[in-house]
């Protein structure tokens, strides 16, 4: 349907019928790898191939040829894959084998020689076919990558995972004991007492030049380890970016009191509850007024609510991962930075920060006054979430709009007794893998 620039008449392209009916595809093969055959030092794999494909919802819409054409032709452009007739770019086709889907299939070694590596392709693709659906009136069904994403576990973690019977992977449940103790600390020391207290093993990784300075941590999980017996450790960065030792200095501020276990009576936690509203209300009211004049402070304000959160569901629900607790980790998807980087403190950012301090040490819920009010917290929260959904629909973050959008509706069914749309997963499932080919530079032995 279509082809490079200089590829001739496509008629002339299509793979002829044999006699025995099938299709001949050495001439188009034999076109598309001339610049390869004749390239410097080309890449062991030189073949790059992705799908375009509609929506669920836009297939009843049916594209001739040339508007397919035309839209592929777009997204390689736009994805750098595509050149002028002035450019002596890369030799690619598109394939349609279906009414709702077409094939594009490339050489990655351009006219003049070169290879064109196709870095990053991914994100630029998916980005591509996010304006090229947009410019068509499709449905944009994958958002552009916003980069606030946590490392997803390997498929070989969760091949593991499964053999052994666990409910998820070492990586995701370190994760979460991880952003508990963040939540519940105020320094550095108060986070690795509160680490460890969780049963994850603590290994910290100290300066070079002085010894006596910690410059980062890992984390293993007890009955998690390697074939020679070994404990699998991560360190706080390959956890999620935004979990890094200097970072979450950064992000406690100059704050370094020892927080002292209060009252666990239900009547103080009630009370604590109550306040922690009320800094919630206050805080989504915030957000909203901040969106265009200080994002760096709504920001701030999502991250300190993101803990409250956290404190909140290990106080509801303890090591229990339930329905508060996978609301929890939606919301802290929506609440990040982009690329992991983290604030400075606002005074509404100290203060939400202190409360889900104070909720993670008043021990778990035990009563009916504590308990409503932890339900008129969790309201609270799912309109601080509504909040959020505006602020990252501003930022064009759409994939963080979806999350606060869906914690919203998971915090407000969990205050109706209603079935929550979003729930933990019984088994670990694996890592999808990508629309496009990764196409990376073949090792050379060096």
């Amino acid at each position: 349907m279509a082809a490079w620039d200089g590829a001739g008449d496509l008629a002339d392209m299509e793979p002829e019928l044999t006699a025995a009916g099938k299709r001949d595809f050495r001439k188009i093969t034999a076109l598309l790898e001339e610049p390869v055959r004749a390239g410097q030092r080309p890449p062991a794999k030189p073949v790059w191939h992705c799908s375009i494909r509609l929506a669920p919802e836009d297939r009843d819409r049916v594209f001739s040829d040339a508007t397919w054409g035309h839209m592929a032709r777009e997204m390689l452009t736009e994805a750098g894959l595509a050149t002028g007739v002035d450019d002596p770019g890369l030799r690619w086709v598109v394939v349609r084998h279906n009414d709702d889907h077409v094939h594009i299939v490339a050489t990655l070694v351009r006219e003049d020689g070169r290879t064109n590596w196709a870095r990053n392709d991914y994100p630029k693709c998916v980005k591509a076919t996010y304006n090229v659906a947009r410019r068509y009136g499709l449905r944009r069904h994958v958002p552009p990558a916003d980069r606030t994403a946590h490392r997803r576990p390997h498929p070989v973690e969760v091949s593991k995972a499964r053999r052994q019977g666990r409910a998820g992977t070492p990586r995701d449940e370190l994760r979460r004991r991880v952003r508990a103790a963040v939540a519940a600390a105020s320094n550095e020391r108060e986070f690795f007492e509160r680490l460890r207290e969780t049963g994850a093993l603590v290994r910290l990784r100290y300066s070079s030049t002085n010894p006596n300075q910690v410059t980062g941590y890992a984390v293993a999980l007890p009955g998690a380890h390697t074939g020679t017996g070994q404990p699998v450790w991560f360190g706080g960065g390959r956890l999620a970016a935004d979990l890094t030792l200097p970072k979450l200095r950064q992000r406690w501020g100059k704050t370094s009191t020892q927080s002292q276990a209060p009252s666990a009576t239900p009547q103080a936690r009630a009370e604590a509850l109550r306040v922690a509203a009320d800094l919630a209300q206050s805080a989504a009211e915030k957000i909203q007024r901040s969106i265009h004049t200080d994002p760096g402070g709504a920001q701030a304000t999502a991250t300190a609510a993101a803990d409250l959160l956290t404190s909140l569901a290990r106080t509801r629900e303890g090591d229990r991962r339930g329905a508060l607790h996978r609301a929890a980790e939606v919301f802290d998807r929506a609440a990040r930075d982009v690329h992991g980087r983290t604030r400075p403190p606002t005074s509404r950012a100290y203060e939400l920060g202190a409360m889900a301090r104070l909720v993670a040490l008043m021990g778990r819920i035990s009563g009916d006054e504590d308990a409503y009010a932890a339900l008129r917290l969790v309201l609270k929260m799912a309109k601080l979430a509504d909040a959020l959904e505006q602020l990252r629909v501003a930022q064009q973050r759409l994939h963080q709009a979806e999350a606060a959008r869906l914690a919203a509706a998971t915090l407000r069914a969990i205050a109706g007794g209603t079935r929550p749309p979003v729930a933990p997963p019984l088994t670990p499932t694996a890592t999808p893998g990508p629309t496009v080919d990764n196409a990376r530079r073949a090792s050379r032995g060096r």
